[in-house]
């Protein structure tokens, strides 16, 4: 029942986003997230971005979390609109994006009745399920604001990715009063063990020609990825890993892990550490890409060890965290040999001379 003490569901849900600091979201109006859109109006504090389609809202809000370092959030409509948006959240659980698709749900005296209720898709949460890293139901009024709590912690959770909650029209839009702890869950994080860190950088210290890798996960180690490149270390990059140092520095080969004169240069490096990448198919040539023997992984994901290639050792842990631990342990130690970058910068530039060639009147798109 509505009074001047209550708001709906909806509006709750903008107060905790807004906690979240979120400052913009993406979408398709519809019936069936109207009273979270209405609370974007009425407050005024979330940019709510219209796109003509559901796709193209989840790629916007993939987009902004990768270039803000944020949650993207993107909202759809249920049943055919939460499927329009299924290839856009394959794209970003394979680019590991924190982002949270809300979607609408029909109401829930008729939900899972197979009653042909408009709108309604046959186990839309299961469907919701392969394309997420996770996806939720809200199942009544009380648990509202938890469950997105849960879904934007776990989006933002090592590894991360999108996550999917199903709110049913009927909640959105019941009154209640406003909750008054909004704040957001805390995001674990793995802290490498002081062993681990130990054994590693007694490793690097002994290379002459150390290279390290970096992918996703890696992407919020920019600071400390430069204190290793000061000391002399190359960088080579997954896709998901460029940006994380600028490809205009002559230390980083970029992401040309798929050119044979890569390969080559590879098997000169007698330390490869591996940090936040998965080492994908089409960036190891389906996995027969030769490594060197003293390979050497970080990873927050315990199941990563021993996935795709072996590694003499391997930190579980956050890589901001372990490539900082690292360059503690390693300041003044590294001892490189001194035409390593030099080599390195002739191979980079012999790989993107070759990708110039091979596209031909293509090549403008990457210059």
């Amino acid at each position: 029942m509505r009074n001047e003490n209550t708001v709906t569901v909806g509006a709750a849900i903008t107060a905790f986003l807004e906690q979240c600091e979120v400052k913009a979201a993406f979408g398709v109006i519809s019936i069936h997230n109207m009273p979270i859109l209405d609370a974007f109006a009425v407050r005024g504090n979330i940019r709510f971005v219209m796109a003509r389609g559901e796709a193209g809202a989840a790629n916007m809000a993939d987009a902004y979390a990768r270039t803000t370092g944020g949650l993207g959030v993107c909202l759809t409509s249920t049943g055919t609109a939460a499927g329009n948006a299924a290839g856009a959240m394959v794209e970003a659980q394979t680019a590991g994006t924190p982002l949270l698709h809300i979607t609408g749900q029909i109401e829930t005296p008729y939900l899972d009745q197979e009653l042909a209720y408009i709108h309604e898709a046959r186990d839309q949460l299961n469907m919701l399920k392969a394309v997420s890293k996770a996806a939720f139901r809200v199942r009544s009024v009380e648990t509202a604001i938890s469950t997105l709590k849960l879904a934007v912690q776990t989006a933002l959770t090592a590894p991360t990715g999108p996550v999917s909650v199903e709110i049913p029209i009927d909640i959105q839009s019941t009154f209640i009063p406003m909750p008054t702890d909004l704040s957001p869950l805390p995001i674990p994080v793995a802290v490498p063990a002081p062993e681990a860190l130990d054994l590693v950088a007694e490793r690097l210290a002994g290379a002459k020609r150390p290279l390290l890798w970096l992918g996703g996960g890696a992407r919020h180690a920019g600071a400390q990825v430069k204190r290793l490149l000061a000391m002399g270390v190359g960088v080579i990059t997954s896709t998901q890993g460029r940006g994380v140092v600028n490809e205009d520095d002559e230390r980083c080969l970029g992401a040309f892990s798929q050119n044979k004169r890569v390969e080559q240069f590879l098997q000169t490096c007698d330390a490869l550490l591996i940090a936040g990448s998965r080492l994908r198919s089409n960036e190891t040539f389906k996995y027969a890409l030769k490594l060197p023997q003293n390979t050497l992984r970080i990873d927050a994901n315990p199941a990563v060890e021993g996935r795709g290639y072996a590694s003499e050792l391997f930190i579980c842990g956050d890589a901001a965290l372990a490539l900082d631990g690292l360059a503690d342990r390693l300041e003044g130690r590294l001892r490189t040999d001194p035409d390593f970058l030099a080599e390195l910068k002739a191979v980079r530039e012999q790989s993107r001379s070759q990708l110039v060639a091979d596209l031909g009147p293509y090549s403008a798109m990457v210059e």
